[in-house]
């Protein structure tokens, strides 16, 4: 009854579903592990981010470049500011014990002894970077060789939160925090990196160090996450659709096997009698063979005009 299943048709169905099944089971499982490793390393960063805080600041040139073990460490750096570049990022939030507020940093380049300068964020306060009563609450930097500590970060990019990488801001304003679009803006070299400094200057709040990207639960994670549900209904779907193909073509070949002529076979010309019912067919050959007479009883059948004929011949004969 299963012949069916060594017809050239169903030998791919099986090819199909034996290399399919697999597949789907093997991407699934591997979206699945990144997930994981997304979460293990959100909760190693976060981890060292709490060690950080409290592990003694080591200078800046020893943490180069930025990568997901060095971000967030406390960097050290000497130098002096450069008063003539002060600049604010805009629409920039911080979550605090109040909320979500909306507001702008302050950063400030820190030329160090070694001839590069260093972005520093020196803090957040809420408002407008383009309101002249929220810009005048800006303190100044300090003069003359200091040195500055805070969490080191990478440089933005397009996708960091807050980023206005569309330009057409306004003089001493900066859309991304990055060597690239500070080299137009000042004649010297920039570090690859910036700082958020720990114990910023009245009234300036303290930025928090964000995780190194592609060390938190983002987007991403989550999408590594819809991508493994995914693979594994393809995975369900294709053993579905080879069960109801094999259940439909099996009660086909049961049905031939008991004699059962599939729906719609019948024949519509005649030639072999199909689909035309056998009671009909007998009671009209019965009517036919039962020659009915006409309407006054006396027969009307080939044997009784035959018997009429020989009467009235022997009554010729007799006159």
């Amino acid at each position: 009854m299963y012949r069916f299943l060594l017809t050239p048709r169903w030998w791919g169905i099986n090819v199909f579903a034996m290399l399919a099944i697999p597949l789907c089971i093997f991407m699934g499982s591997w979206q699945l592990s990144r997930f994981e490793d997304r979460v293990q390393s959100h909760q190693q960063q976060e981890d060292r981010s709490d060690r950080a805080k409290a592990a003694a600041a080591r200078p800046l040139e020893r943490l180069l470049p930025v990568d997901t073990v060095t971000s967030g460490r406390q960097a050290s750096a000497r130098g002096r500011y450069d008063t003539a570049h002060q600049l604010l990022v805009p629409a920039r939030t911080l979550k605090d014990k109040h909320g979500e507020r909306q507001g702008f940093y302050v950063l400030d380049l820190l030329r160090t002894d070694g001839g590069k300068a260093l972005p520093v964020v020196r803090g957040w306060l809420p408002g407008d970077a383009g309101a002249k009563a929220d810009t005048a609450k800006v303190p100044a930097p300090p003069k003359g060789e200091v040195t500055v500590t805070g969490a080191l970060q990478a440089s933005e990019n397009q996708g960091t939160d807050g980023v206005q990488a569309g330009g057409g801001l306004p003089r001493g304003q900066l859309g991304m925090i990055s060597a690239a679009s500070l080299v137009n803006i000042v004649p010297y070299e920039v570090y690859d990196a910036w700082i958020t400094q720990t114990d910023p200057q009245a009234p300036l709040h303290a930025v928090p160090p964000a995780a190194a990207e592609g060390s938190g639960l983002d987007l991403k994670a989550f999408q590594n996450l819809g991508y493994t549900g995914e693979w594994f209904v393809f995975a369900g779907f294709v053993v579905f659709m080879w069960f109801r193909l094999f259940r439909r073509d099996a009660e086909a070949a049961k049905d031939a096997a008991l004699g059962i002529a599939p729906e719609g076979d019948g024949g519509g010309d005649g030639g072999d009698g199909a689909g035309v019912p056998v009671v009909a067919s007998g009671s009209v050959s019965g009517g036919a063979d039962r020659g009915d007479g006409p309407a006054d009883g006396r027969g009307g059948g080939p044997a009784a005009g035959r018997g009429e004929e020989q009467g009235e011949a022997a009554r010729a004969g007799q006159a």
